[in-house]
């Protein structure tokens, strides 16, 4: 997205440029203690947390990223979007920025980045951060879906105009609500215009397609048994867009970790209700002792 348009999204007044390692970051960054890193999903932005954000600013020093290609951050290299490239252009961002993250929070694919962040190689901090995934995506496609869609991703991100031609067939408001429904969340006025913005811009629909084409959570799956930091799933039990068995299972293969599951809440639990999630993930740190 331009950045001239920064001036109209959610916390704009916390953004800043970020340039390099590799991309051109945009970041949003606030509050004093110990740091958050927060890491959205697929498709989205840190407008995702626009009002997590500012509850946790007043106790902790709070970082958002838009994910490579996503929101206002431009790729710098359109074959570092995969999980692996995406962590490690992370953690080079944080080395270069002086961060320690002492918690990451990812929602969806985030949470995929969080925990490969978390991991020896790649730690920020030297040691393992809590990691508290939202509605965690940690689950591959089966069968022929699994070689059928990122097959088609990397066949769209690749076709000149595939990307001008989905944000325009997809930003009908209509089209945005239903896309939303679909996530068992009930978004405000505001939020549904904020996704049919991302929708209706074609780097960022451009972006999501090439994270999609690359994604690959195999190698991160087999290595959750090994992962020796504290993680803690929250779930919507009405999330339609990743089941809440996923982190069920997720959690069965990390020793120690935790599942709270928060009643009527999709896939979008942290924007449906941004306080009640906050208030979950301080008690979460709280309970932790990070």
């Amino acid at each position: 997205m331009d950045w001239a348009g920064i001036k109209g999204w959610p916390n704009a007044h916390l953004s800043r440029r970020g340039h390099g390692p590799v991309h051109r970051w945009h970041i949003q960054e606030t509050g004093s203690g110990k740091t958050i890193l927060l890491l959205h999903g697929a498709g989205g932005s840190t407008h995702s947390f626009r009002d997590v954000s500012p509850l946790l600013a007043g106790r902790f020093h709070v970082i958002a990223l838009d994910l490579p290609g996503h929101g206002f951050t431009q790729l710098g290299a359109r074959h570092r979007s995969g999980l692996d490239d995406t962590a490690q252009d992370i953690a080079a961002l944080c080395a270069q920025e002086g961060w320690r993250p002492d918690i990451i929070i990812g929602h969806s694919a985030g949470s995929a980045v969080a925990l490969r962040l978390a991991q020896g190689d790649l730690s920020p901090r030297g040691q393992t951060p809590l990691v508290i995934g939202i509605n965690a995506a940690l689950s591959e496609f089966k069968g022929v879906a699994g070689l059928l869609f990122p097959a088609m991703a990397k066949a769209l991100a690749a076709v000149p105009f595939t990307a001008r031609l989905f944000s325009g067939a997809s930003a009908n408001p209509a089209r945005i609500k239903a896309l939303i429904d679909s996530t068992g969340s009930v978004l405000d006025a505001e939020g549904l215009a904020l996704y049919r913005r991302l929708v209706s811009d074609r780097d960022h629909v451009d972006g999501t397609l090439i994270m999609m084409a690359q994604w690959r959570l195999n190698p991160l799956l087999a290595r959750l048994k090994d992962h020796q930091g504290p993680v803690h799933f929250i779930v919507g039990d009405q999330d339609k867009t990743v089941s809440p068995q996923v982190s069920a299972d997720a959690a069965k293969l990390i020793a120690g970790a935790q599942v709270h599951r928060i009643a009527d809440l999709g896939h979008l639990a942290h924007e449906e209700r941004p306080a009640e999630v906050a208030g979950l993930i301080m008690h979460i740190i709280d309970e932790t002792g990070v």
